[in-house]
């Protein structure tokens, strides 16, 4: 099924994939890693995009972020690959592309799965085996919602501060989400929507957003054409 094009909406949580070119390595070693997100950091700041969760994986990475304009995302990792992709070329002696296409995203219905969609993206080094407990990836937020280790890339988002009124409170209750399981069923949601590009959310979510921006969000059914729901005057 042909995948719809990328959906950016402002103002509402997007879940961002960039995997590595044949599923090649995009980070080898610690300096890796820092660079990008020292070139992530300034890209954010400079684009105005919220990071409000991320995972660096060796061949690919999830962000959880919120644009504050239709263009914001795409300029965002836009520049950040214009300096890491150099820099990754020549340190290791090659040319060419680094990334498989560009990068992929699913937009998110946040009261319905943000918080879902913050522990899919950080339990990922422990589901991949790479980490036998979460906290000892270095290379994801999971850390800074955990109370562990400060990250000033991270903007928290209001679905993490209605976790507690304190900072010990919400830390507490994000690291207890996470003693619950992600379901095969989760997973499978979550990477087709992303994979694909669809929004992520309730059906009532879907329409309303369908109706809002004025375009099909999802795929169409076989012979039916698209229409969009008039609102009475």
């Amino acid at each position: 099924m042909a995948r719809l094009p990328r959906l950016i909406v402002p103002h509402q949580p997007h879940h961002v994939i960039q995997t590595g070119n044949n599923e090649q390595p995009v980070f080898h070693d610690d300096d890796d890693y820092l660079a990008f997100l020292g070139w992530l950091r300034a890209a954010a700041k400079t684009y105005k995009v919220q990071v409000h969760a991320y995972v660096l994986m060796p061949n690919h990475l999830h962000l959880l972020v919120t644009p504050t304009d239709e263009d914001g995302l795409g300029q965002m990792m836009q520049w950040v690959g214009r300096y890491y992709v150099p820099y990754f070329n020549h340190k290791y002696g090659r040319s060419g592309t680094l990334w498989n296409g560009r990068y992929k995203t699913s937009l998110i219905d946040a009261d319905a799965y943000f918080m879902l969609c913050s522990r899919y993206i950080e339990s990922n080094p422990v589901r991949s085996g790479l980490a036998a407990r979460h906290e000892d990836y270095r290379w994801s937020s999971y850390c800074h919602h955990a109370g562990i280790r400060p990250d000033g890339l991270i903007i928290d988002h209001p679905k993490f501060w209605e976790l507690g009124n304190t900072p010990f409170e919400r830390e507490a209750a994000y690291v207890a989400l996470f003693e619950l399981a992600i379901t095969s069923d989760d997973i499978t949601r979550i990477g087709n929507a992303l994979l694909k590009g669809w929004p992520l959310g309730s059906e009532q979510f879907k329409a309303a957003l369908q109706n809002r921006v004025k375009r099909r969000v999802l795929p169409a059914k076989r012979g039916r054409p698209f229409k969009i729901k008039q609102e009475s005057v």
